[in-house]
């Protein structure tokens, strides 16, 4: 897999601005997607675990989250962060997005935070998160509004629409739920597989 549109793992710093909690707050996507307690989740593209570890909070000491990054040094900033964090509930794993080493049918919620853009075969990597939904599981797609100027983010020409990612899970056997804007910068998309 080519990886020119991945974020670089060195300006991980990035990712932990306070002012990044303003424009993309956590507690709001949480909400939008509504994890029941207890769901096993797969956070392909963890990073430093801006979403897993609310996720984690979020399905609670019954349930799981796999962070899954491609990035040593992504998951090893994430791994302090746990520690610290306290939660036993998240199980960090290195791979690429198209290749997650997990079981198939072994997760309830599949989501994908701010990677969307950067995927090349983006149709492998929705084969690959259909592999690991169980019958109803869903999976969620956030990513950069493409109509909105980018004070932070990619560039505009690698933003993608909403859209795109709909048609992209009905392509793969997933039926779309929503669509919404949330935070000041992206879209989330969710959908449910058969």
């Amino acid at each position: 897999m080519s990886h020119e549109r991945r974020f670089n793992a060195s300006m991980a710093s990035m990712l932990e601005k306070a002012e990044r909690l303003e424009w993309l707050p956590p507690a709001e996507v949480i909400a939008a997607l509504a994890v029941p307690p207890g769901q096993v989740i797969a956070d392909i593209g963890a990073g430093t675990g801006y979403f897993a570890l609310p996720l984690a909070q979020a399905t609670g000491p019954k349930g799981k989250v796999y962070a899954i990054d491609a990035q040593a040094e992504m998951l090893s900033l994430l791994a302090g962060k746990v520690r610290d964090s306290g939660l036993d509930n998240v199980e960090l794993i290195r791979a690429e997005a198209d290749a997650t080493g997990l079981a198939r049918k072994s997760c309830d919620f599949v989501f994908m935070a701010n990677v969307w853009h950067e995927f090349d075969d983006r149709a492998a990597v929705l084969d690959e998160a259909m592999r690991l939904l169980r019958s109803q599981g869903r999976i969620g797609i956030l990513d950069w509004r493409p109509d909105v100027e980018p004070d932070h983010g990619p560039p505009i020409e690698h933003r993608l629409r909403p859209d795109d990612a709909v048609a992209a899970m009905r392509s793969a056997g997933a039926a779309p739920l929503a669509s919404v804007n949330v935070g000041k910068y992206a879209w989330l998309v969710t959908g449910v597989a058969p």
